[in-house]
Formats: C-alpha cells, sequence, structure tokens
C-alpha cells in the first residue's frame, strides 16, 4: 500500500494537472482517472505516479493531434 504522502488532494491534484477540481471528479465517475478513498475520511486522493502518468498521456495526445493538423 502506498504512503499517505504519495497522494494528493483533489485540489493540489486539479493545480497540478491545470484543470478544476470538477473535472477530476468528472474524469473518476468516467473511470479516466481512478480517485482512491481516504479511510476514515472518504475524501478522494490521487496517486501522484497516476497524475504524472496521465499527464505524460494527455502531452503525447496534444503532440500528436498537432502534427496531424494541416496548416491553412
Amino acid at each position: 500500500m502506498a504512503k499517505i504522502s504519495e497522494y494528493m488532494k483533489v485540489s493540489e491534484a486539479a493545480e497540478f494537472l491545470g484543470v478544476s477540481k470538477d473535472t477530476l471528479r468528472r474524469w473518476d465517475a468516467a473511470g479516466k482517472l481512478r480517485a482512491h478513498r481516504h479511510p476514515v475520511s472518504n475524501f478522494r486522493l490521487y496517486l501522484k505516479k497516476d497524475l504524472d502518468a496521465l499527464l505524460t498521456q494527455l502531452r503525447k495526445s496534444l503532440r500528436s493531434g498537432n502534427r496531424s493538423r494541416k496548416k491553412p
């Protein structure tokens, strides 16, 4: 099991990814990003390694999307 220091709260994760807290909640509901739950408070927590992986995936998508666009 991961240490609590390996997790980010919703507000921290949203700032890290540059999205809103509501976006993170929607991604969780849609299965795009898995939120873990704090065992006492039941708050959403996100593993830093999951956020890094998502950020890498988003960057790759943006780069490949930019290459496929035709210039006017």
